[in-house]
């Protein structure tokens, strides 16, 4: 009688770099894979504007729109609902944990700390996005 191992399929996630920087030896345009691949995707989708990319008017969260508003205790609740929504709509890959926006008055712009875990990964992935006024 045959035993028969139970093959845990493990998946793999990989993204192009939006650096598009050339890999050293090949030449070849380098990549990201896995957890690196879903938190650039997070922070692409948080840093996206509606309206931004064609044909998906309802992608993105609208988060540079909120940094001319004043920072107040519903600014900061609309911020975090936004980004929790959008990867939530958008990013199958990522499960959010917590979202905290905090302003920073001393430097002039907001962080956004997104704590979240990559579906089948153990460990949590803690992104820190700077957001600041360019005008």
């Amino acid at each position: 009688m045959a035993i028969k191992k139970e093959a845990r399929q493990q998946e793999y996630y990989s993204d192009l770099d939006l650096a598009f920087l050339a890999h050293p030896v090949t030449g070849k345009l380098t990549k990201k894979t896995n957890r690196n691949a879903v938190r650039q995707s997070v922070k692409s989708l948080i840093l996206t504007d509606f309206y931004e990319r064609p044909f998906r008017p309802n992608l993105g969260c609208n988060v540079r729109a909120m940094l001319f508003e004043q920072f107040t205790p519903v600014t900061k609740q609309k911020l975090e609902n936004a980004v929790r929504e959008v990867i939530y709509n958008f990013e199958p890959r990522a499960e959010v944990i917590e979202v905290i926006a905090e302003q920073r008055d001393d430097l002039n712009l907001l962080t956004l700390s997104v704590a979240f875990y990559v579906i089948n990964d153990p460990e949590p992935v803690i992104l820190d996005v700077l957001l600041e006024r360019v005008r």
